[in-house]
């Protein structure tokens, strides 16, 4: 009888723990997908919150994402984004083609607001040529990130079936 036990406590221990490991989540794996993700979506939605408490979310054509996820953008010195990151500088960032259904990736991180004409005019997109004194309309927006959660239905990365909670990593 007790061998049975022993047994059974063995198989139950060993099955759970098999289960949780299932359940990890491989840190590249969710690097690589998210990448794939980023690299194929030319807008991504911004939330920042407002002095009011509220999120509010804008589309934003960001820069090409490099290895580390630092997200930079461009605005206005004077848009209400600006404002509300210079009071409150945590955001989310939201990437996701809908029309091919392939996933999604948020980053939540840290915003800054840099006025750097130096480091706006190595940035530099070719379409501001067309705006006249770009140089002193826009600031860049950096963002750090701290947490990323991607969906990857490619790569095997879903929710998971009773948390609905997405796959995801710290910075």
């Amino acid at each position: 009888m007790k061998t049975k036990i022993l047994f059974l406590s063995f198989f139950i221990t060993y099955a759970a723990a098999n289960l949780f490991a299932q359940n990890e989540v491989n840190r590249d794996t969710v690097l690589v997908a998210a990448r794939e993700i980023i690299s194929q979506t030319t807008y991504c939605g911004l939330v920042t919150v407002d002095s009011n408490g509220q999120p509010q979310v804008r589309t934003m054509n960001p820069f090409p994402v490099k290895e580390d996820f630092v997200i930079w953008f461009a605005t206005s010195r004077n848009s209400r984004k600006a404002g509300e990151l210079k009071a409150n500088p945590k955001v989310a960032v939201y990437f996701a083609d809908h029309n091919t259904a392939k996933g999604y990736v948020n980053i939540s991180g840290k915003a800054e607001v840099i006025d750097d004409k130096e480091l706006l005019q190595k940035m530099k997109r070719e379409y501001w040529e067309g705006i006249p004194n770009w140089q002193d309309i826009f600031v860049l927006i950096k963002i750090v990130p701290e947490k990323l959660e991607v969906i990857n239905y490619k790569h095997k990365l879903n929710n998971d079936p009773q948390t609905f909670k997405a796959p995801s990593i710290e910075f």
